[in-house]
């Protein structure tokens, strides 16, 4: 057996400085483990429009002791409201009643957070450094420039488009297009004022995530910035090129596009100054996420369609586990609590073991936002009806439906489970059986 014994902490490489890559960063270096961020982009601008971050996020960002600094520019969501596209009949008041928060952000100050915290926990982050291919098992990672650095783990914080996706499969795999674009845009609380309408003013002051439901489109409006700036996210049928991914967009395009909508939808969106134009892209699930050294999280291996704002959240989710894990490996290797294997594949056991308690997980979302979509645009009818006829009686408590939006179950497995308490357990189930000084081990 190999000697395992090491006074060294693991070194963790982490490619893209996205939430995810980011989240894994914090949870490695909380854990005591040095970490390297590897970040493409030559500089990280304040880009991007609002993102969500629901319970199970918040839980993990708890969990992180981020949320102080999360409150600080966040608006705290009590409900998710439908609304029928044509007038702007509530459909639906979904109340938050979860144990952690709902919180709607701008995605620049969400990242900026990540980052102070990264930097204060001294992760080295380098810009501008982009990687070409990484060795599976040796856990090299070779950059654009020549230069080879050498982790005992690499992680695929890289997205979509992830190049580590491409050396874990050994071919390249790109996204495909959904058929939906959106548009995104942000504007002020004074220029939402300067409409001098009250119904205007009233969706301003309240503190939900409204959605318009309507025939092949959706548009979801929340505050952000305490209450000073607003998101609107515009879904529409796909009618960009193949092969651009975001341009910008044309404002009469996008008002003609809701034309014959409510009349408070249209009136706030004839005030967005300038609005980006994403063609929504899709890539199936992997069947494999790790192997040797190398493991991928997010967008890079379960990508989700982004109707249930849970993308952001599962790479939360995704991060804070490879972080937890790898941490209680290295506590027990510099314990001498050695695994009965060698360093390597207990590395590659604990990377699967983040695999197999998440993989159920993220296909359960895909399959709940694939749903999400349906039921967001359907055309008038008697299934819109009837759809509209179960939100208008619906408690809101414990009940099933075919909808997922709908279903409490659904959504309680969603927004209540809590991934770092399973995480602990799991591995020390795994830590007693393959320890040779198991006994009295309990899960740092």
């Amino acid at each position: 057996m190999v000697e395992m014994t090491t006074a060294e902490p693991l070194k963790v490489i982490v490619i893209g400085a996205g939430i995810g890559g980011l989240v894994c960063a914090i949870a490695c270096a909380r854990e005591g483990l040095n970490v390297q961020v590897l970040e493409q982009a030559a500089q990280i601008l304040p880009v991007g429009a609002g993102i969500q971050i629901p319970p199970n996020a918040s839980r993990v960002l708890r969990s992180l002791e981020l949320l102080p600094q999360i409150e600080k520019t966040a608006n705290t969501i009590t409900s998710l409201k439908l609304r029928r596209y044509a007038d702007g009949n509530l459909l639906a008041s979904r109340p938050i009643r979860e144990d952690s928060p709902w919180f709607v952000i701008h995605r620049a100050d969400y990242h900026e957070v990540l980052l102070n915290e990264c930097k204060r926990l001294g992760v080295e982050i380098k810009l501008n450094t982009a990687a070409r291919e990484t060795d599976i098992e040796e856990g090299l990672v070779h950059l654009e420039n020549g230069t080879v650095i050498k982790g005992d783990v690499v992680v695929g914080g890289d997205g979509l488009w992830s190049t580590t996706r491409t050396t874990l499969l050994g071919k390249t795999s790109e996204p495909f297009e959904t058929g939906d674009l959106a548009y995104r845009g942000t504007f002020s609380l004074q220029q939402l004022k300067a409409l001098n309408d009250p119904r205007v003013e009233k969706l301003c002051r309240d503190s939900a995530v409204t959605v318009w439901v309507g025939p092949e489109k959706h548009c979801v409006f929340y505050p952000m910035k305490s209450g000073t700036s607003f998101n609107m996210v515009l879904l529409r049928p796909d009618n960009l090129p193949t092969g651009a991914r975001t341009v910008e967009g044309d404002i009469e395009e996008m008002r003609y596009t809701f034309q014959g909508w409510d009349e408070v939808l249209t009136k706030i969106i004839s005030c967005i100054p300038s609005v980006l134009k994403w063609k929504l892209m899709h890539h199936d699930e992997l069947a494999q996420w790790t192997k040797g050294r190398i493991v991928l999280l997010g967008d890079a291996c379960h990508p989700t369609l982004p109707y249930q704002a849970q993308g952001a959240a599962m790479a939360v989710e995704d991060g804070a586990i490879i972080g937890k894990l790898l941490g209680m490996l290295n506590s027990v290797l510099i314990k001498g609590e050695n695994p009965t294997a060698s360093k390597a594949q207990s590395i590659s056991e604990v990377l699967h073991l983040y695999e197999s308690l998440q993989k159920h997980r993220t296909t359960f979302n895909v399959k709940g936002a694939i749903n999400s979509r349906y039921f967001y645009h359907m055309v008038d009818g008697s299934e819109q009806q009837a759809r509209d006829d179960e939100l208008a009686k619906h408690p809101w408590t414990d009940e099933t439906s075919q909808y997922m939006w709908c279903n409490m179950q659904y959504q309680a497995q969603l927004l209540k489970f809590d991934v770092i308490k399973n995480v602990e357990v799991a591995f020390k189930s795994w830590a007693s059986q393959h320890t040779t000084n198991s006994k009295g081990w309990t899960a740092v």
